[in-house]
């Protein structure tokens, strides 16, 4: 009887040192298989970031995750569908307000996951203009061009009103993520300009000087935020997934230092989620329901 009252006392020890340690490991106290929980995301820094951390704490509760990069088109067309669960990258009220328009009474809308968002056009800081309204009469500076991402992403079609209300001569080129940094990397490298599309936050911000083309027209908008947004039904299938979703916010310094970790050469976006969710239990243990 002592040794059983011994060996319960210690169990209960060490599941209290393992919360308190952020939850890592199969020591987990939430450490049991509760399904799978399907979230959509797309290739965006920041979304990569924070899908990724989502990833961590919904497997330290016990479930196990899959994860789908998709346009933004087909992630809200998803979520909506109830192919996915959901996803943390929904940008309103401006970038995605044509998707919540067609599908915002198909899904559940959780509430923004960080505040302080920013779209438009950026230029290093070293190119001489300081508004959209001034690109046509440097146009040539530009190589006629404007570098922006994936055609199904809000930003890019915001971007091709601007074009349009502002009567640019520059063609706005579709790529991804990827494709916008590196020609930026190697304008800035060759100390040449270039005018992309980009929003905050993101990683370039911390590594390169840039700025913002003023925006008189306002089409861009103001500051934005990261919505959580949830398919209908999850709150009763899968509260504790459902809960820990609904609780996830944080700040654009806390997503930063994750997108500066995985702009590291051979970098993993997961291990590095699981990093920083080691490194910051209180933050984690406010966004985890209670354990027994």
């Amino acid at each position: 009887m002592l040794i059983n009252k011994i060996l319960k006392r210690l169990s209960v020890a060490m599941g209290t040192a393992v919360f308190g340690l952020g939850l890592l490991g199969t020591g987990s106290a939430y450490a049991q298989d509760k399904g799978t929980v399907h979230l959509a995301y797309v290739e965006w820094s920041s979304e990569v970031a924070s899908t990724n951390v989502m990833r961590v704490l919904l497997e330290q509760a016990g479930y196990d995750v899959k994860m789908s990069s998709l346009t933004g088109a087909a992630m809200w067309q998803a979520v909506a569908n109830g192919d996915a669960d959901a996803m943390l990258a929904a940008w309103l009220p401006t970038t995605h307000e044509d998707y919540f328009e067609q599908l915002g009474d198909k899904v559940e809308d959780l509430g923004p996951n960080l505040d302080g968002t920013k779209l438009g056009l950026v230029v290093p800081a070293y190119t001489e203009i300081t508004s959209i309204e001034e690109l046509n009469d440097n146009a040539k500076k530009f190589n006629n061009e404007i570098i922006g991402i994936d055609p199904g992403a809000g930003l890019q079609r915001l971007t091709g009103d601007v074009v349009d209300q502002y009567g640019l001569k520059l063609r706005l080129r579709d790529g991804t993520d990827a494709t916008m940094t590196a020609a930026l990397a190697n304008a800035i490298q060759n100390k040449e300009d270039v005018v992309i599309t980009a929003w905050t936050p993101h990683w370039m911000f911390a590594r390169w000087d840039l700025k913002y083309l003023e925006d008189p027209k306002g089409i861009y908008g103001g500051a934005e935020q990261i919505h959580t947004i949830a398919r209908k039904g999850l709150k009763d299938e899968k509260p504790e997934a459902y809960a820990i979703l609904d609780a996830f916010n944080w700040t654009t310094d806390d997503m930063g230092e994750i997108m500066l970790m995985n702009e590291e050469a051979g970098s993993d976006p997961y291990e590095n989620a699981k990093k920083w969710v080691e490194a910051n239990p209180e933050k984690v243990q406010a966004w985890m329901p209670a354990t027994e």
